[in-house]
């Protein structure tokens, strides 16, 4: 996708299981951004009764609980376009249990581990206690270089292994966790990011508390090196409220 008159497609995963926390937002930032720059988009619902496509430009999932999770893993485990797509290339975001799913497996309450799709290197276990609050890193991917900001809410402590890296390093909150109690999960990391993949625990919707990480996302599915900048006063003022509840 290069041209700007051609219509983009943004791909929202499983909305119905795993749109607990208004993560569906970040599709809809996705396609605002775009419609700002003069592009046509359009977001595609992928829910529980469709088959997976592999042809959109760019994918976003977002939270879930554990019943959510497994529902989730079952259908893309089926019905592989994702799969395909992250083997193209194409850019996905995943946001809290999506960033689990995505692992090699992941723990729920019953203690039992469920096999996830293996296009992340990491794993999840439970934490001794949830973290839910504000949470702020220093982005480590390039392309990006503004606090990356958002709002935390799991019990999940997910340890990245060697194909893995964080997407950013924790200044407030805890970001991947602490599994057990036992240690840093990641040692002071926030998200995952690995080939097409970036994945993170910022709630908010995550795009819309950085613009950011959305216009990197946007390029990419565009197969450019940087889009215009677009002029949005409240979206300053969001950033700036959000990075001085990080800090209190």
């Amino acid at each position: 996708m290069s041209t700007s008159d051609s219509t983009v497609r943004i791909g929202l995963i499983l909305p119905d299981v795993m749109g607990t926390y208004g993560d569906d937002g970040n599709a809809l930032i996705l396609r605002q951004r775009l419609r700002w720059r003069g592009y046509d988009a359009e977001i595609v619902r992928i829910t529980l009764d469709d088959p997976v496509p592999d042809s959109c430009d760019i994918y976003a999932v977002g939270g879930g609980e554990d019943a959510a999770q497994v529902l989730a893993t079952k259908h893309l485990s089926d019905s592989r376009g994702v799969q395909s797509a992250v083997a193209k290339g194409t850019p996905v975001l995943a946001i809290c249990a999506g960033m689990q799913i995505f692992g090699e497996w992941f723990a729920i309450a019953d203690g039992s581990r469920v096999p996830g799709l293996g296009l992340l290197d990491v794993t999840t276990l439970p934490q001794k206690t949830r973290s839910i609050g504000e949470v702020a890193s220093t982005p480590l991917l390039d392309g990006l270089t503004e606090p990356l900001l958002g709002f935390e809410n799991h019990m999940g402590a997910t340890k990245l292994g060697p194909d893995a890296a964080p997407l950013g390093r924790v200044t407030a909150g805890t970001g991947n966790g602490v599994a057990g109690g036992e240690g840093p999960a990641d040692d002071g990391g926030e998200g995952v990011v690995q080939g097409s993949i970036i994945a993170t625990y910022m709630h908010g919707p995550a795009l819309s508390r950085n613009p950011q990480l959305a216009d990197l996302l946007l390029s990419r599915a565009l197969g450019v090196d940087a889009l215009d900048p677009v002029d949005v006063p409240a979206q300053e003022r969001l950033r700036s409220e959000r990075l001085a509840a990080a800090r209190r």
